[in-house]
Order: C-alpha cells, then structure tokens, then sequence
C-alpha cells in the first residue's frame, strides 16, 4: 500500500457513505480483461464491475460510440425523440419477441418499472389482484419496493415498514409456488438465474411449470435478467436456455457495457395498460447511454459470440469441477451456466478473495460462502488457467 492509495483511503472514509465493504486498491484503468491500480499493479479481471463489463475494458467500438455520441449529445429530455434510444428499443423487441421496451438507469429502476407494469395490468380486470410472488434468495435491487420483492430477510432490516403485496416461495418449488398462487396473484418475479443468492440455476421443468400457473391465474411471469441476461448464460437471454418466454423481462448491467442503463421489454398486452404519465424517467435511454448500449447490442447477441461464452464457459466450469474433486473439504458444489459460475465453500469465503487479488485476479464471493465468476465474456480458456492456477495456490492453506 503507498502513500497515494492511503490518502484516497481516508478520503473516501471522510467523504462516503459507509455501506461498501471495499477491497484495499484503488483501480485506475483497464485493458480487455485486465484491470491496473494506480501503482501499476496488473489484475485478471473475473468480476466484470460484477457482471457489467461484457465487452472487457476499453473495447474499441465502445470507446469510440460513447466519445462521438458526447461530442454530439449526451442528455436529452424524454419529451423528444433520439434516433439512438429508438434503435436500442427495437433491438431488445426483436431480441426478445416482446413489445415494448423502457429505458431506465439501473436493475432496481428495471424492476421498479416492472412491477409498476404488473400491477397496472392486473388492476384493469381487478383492483385487489396485486401479490408479487418472488423467491426466497433472490435479489431484486435496493428501492424499497425491490428491496420488498428481494428474498432475503437481512436487506429489510431497518428498513421498515415494507411495502404490502410481496409474498416468498423457495426457488425450484413447484408445489410450494402453486399453494400460494390464487387469483388474486398478480405476478411471478423470479431470476432466471439466481446471482446474488449464490449463482442456482432453475431445475428442469421448473421454469416451465411456472409459466403454467401463471397462465393459469392469469398472471403476469417476470425475469429478472439483471445479472444472467446479455449473454452470460450463452444465450442472450438466459430464459432462452430454458424454452421458457417471460411476459416481461430485465435487464441492466452489461446493457451498456459499463454506462448506466437499465431496461424492461413487455408483451404489447401489458404495455397497453401504461398510459401517458402513468411512468417516466428524466435521465433513462439518454443518448450516451443509448449509443453505448448498442454497440452490446450489435456485438453480444452475435451467433459466434454466444458460442464463445457457452465454450469458454464450459472449460471454466469443468476446471472448477477439478477444483473441487482436489478439494472436496473445502468446495461443496459447483453450480452455473456460461460466464456465471459459483463455487460454493464449506467456509467463508472473503479471504480467499483477498488472498487470489494478491496474486493478481480480482474474484468475489457472494452469499458469504460462494465463489462468484462474472467475467467480461471475452476472457480466453489461457486466462481462466491463470486465474484457477491462482485459486489451486491459496486453497491449501485452508485445508
């Protein structure tokens, strides 16, 4: 540590707000899958600004839209038309098979507006039909209503009182889903993937039996692809793995391959509940932000990407799966799909982290205990050697 990261240590300790648990460097700039420090110290970057840098830093045709597009406009209001946002829309429509999409600045904004959509539907037919379901573990963002919608009891502690309307069930538990579904449920908001709760992905069939009895109550089936959509399943969106189509989805993060966007896409049957007022945004799909969001747009859905992320992903998966028969007191499972890997410990986890960024890979745990791979999805088979090599040098001094 030198006298110049100490100095932006006690700094931000004089000037933020306390509620990141941050890691002792000061990052400065990055290159493809690396990033630097402002000592120079080079890092494989395995976390992505977690799961935001799709395209790796400092990708070319990224730089180069964000640049001119600020030289032309970066803001303006939503009163008026931009070329750029109405491309990025109809890409995600195309994209998607849905209707209609929104422009907002994060995945909690994405949510919000989901949920906004899903109550405005149901109260058409029905003023009292206005339960969201959503599952134990999941993680929804940090509003208050998503927070709500959010699975896990120690995101509301302080936080009350919570909104009403928000009810749980356990990921993967068709019978508990269908005891609590009634018509008065309005929708199902699941991640397709769960990220943050310690990478789960659905069981087969269970998607599609959720899709069932929404149909069956007439509710409305969200995705929440903040974290699992624009291609880190293999699939640009990862209900596409599963055969499954939502009746609105999320997304945020990689939209934009690092600029702050979020978006929702729904059916043209749920969008026409939403009139003029009814939601909104100042800076949401601004152009800086639309500009960038389709260079990801244009690159990432591209069949020999996708195949790239599902290849690379399944040599990442099979190294960890090695890990873990070398080391089987200390990894329990290995689960995920693509570029969202989870390794989950029989310890915690945060020193393991700390010891592999020692070493020269930025890595993070989630849930305490797992492991977390969310890469830039352009990482090499060389690069996830390196990083594994890495882990395999620290795990020994915990068994």
């Amino acid at each position: 540590m030198t006298e110049a990261d100490q100095q932006i240590f006690d700094e931000d300790k004089g000037a933020y707000l306390p509620v990141f648990s941050r890691y002792k460097i000061v990052l400065d700039h990055g290159e493809g899958a690396y990033a630097y420090d402002i000592d120079g110290n080079k890092y494989l970057d395995f976390l992505g600004g977690i799961a935001v840098n799709v395209l790796g830093h400092g990708y070319a045709p990224l730089v180069k839209a964000i640049s001119e597009q600020a030289g032309k406009m970066i803001h303006c209001s939503n009163l008026y038309y931009t070329k750029v946002q109405a491309d990025a829309a109809a890409k995600l429509v195309k994209l998607s098979g849905l209707g209609k999409a929104f422009f907002g600045n994060s995945g909690a904004e994405a949510n919000e507006g989901a949920i906004k959509v899903a109550r405005k539907y149901a109260h058409q037919t029905d003023p009292e039909k206005s339960t969201i379901l959503t599952a134990w573990n999941s993680f929804h963002g940090r509003t208050i209503a998503t927070l709500t919608a959010t699975g896990q009891t120690h995101y509301h502690e302080g936080f009350g009182p919570l909104p009403d309307g928000f009810d749980y069930v356990h990921y993967n538990d068709l019978a508990e889903l269908e005891s609590k579904m009634n018509d008065k449920t309005c929708a199902v908001m699941l991640e397709t993937i769960q990220g943050e709760g310690g990478v789960y992905t659905p069981a087969p069939g269970y998607l599609e039996g959720v899709r069932k009895l929404c149909d069956k109550y007439h509710a409305l089936l969200i995705f929440d692809e903040i974290q699992a959509g624009i291609g880190r399943s293999g699939k640009f969106f990862a209900y596409e793995k599963y055969g499954v189509k939502p009746d609105i989805v999320t997304l945020a993060k990689g939209l934009a391959g690092g600029v702050p966007i979020g978006a929702f896409i729904t059916t043209n049957e749920a969008a026409a509940a939403m009139k003029p007022g009814d939601h909104g945004t100042t800076f949401g799909g601004n152009p800086l932000a639309c500009a960038a969001a389709n260079v990801v747009l244009d690159t990432v859905p591209k069949a020999d990407f996708l195949a790239h992320v599902e290849s690379v992903g399944s040599y990442f998966k099979a190294k960890l799966l090695k890990l873990q028969e070398k080391y089987p007191s200390l990894i329990k499972e290995v689960r995920g799909t693509g570029l969202i890997l989870g390794a989950e410990l029989t310890i915690p986890g945060r020193d393991i982290v700390n010891n592999v960024l020692a070493k020269g890979a930025i890595i993070n745990c989630t849930a305490g205990n797992v492991l977390r791979f969310i890469p830039p999805l352009i990482i090499t088979e060389e690069q996830v050697d390196e990083v594994v090599s890495m882990i395999d040098d620290v795990l020994p001094k915990y068994c």
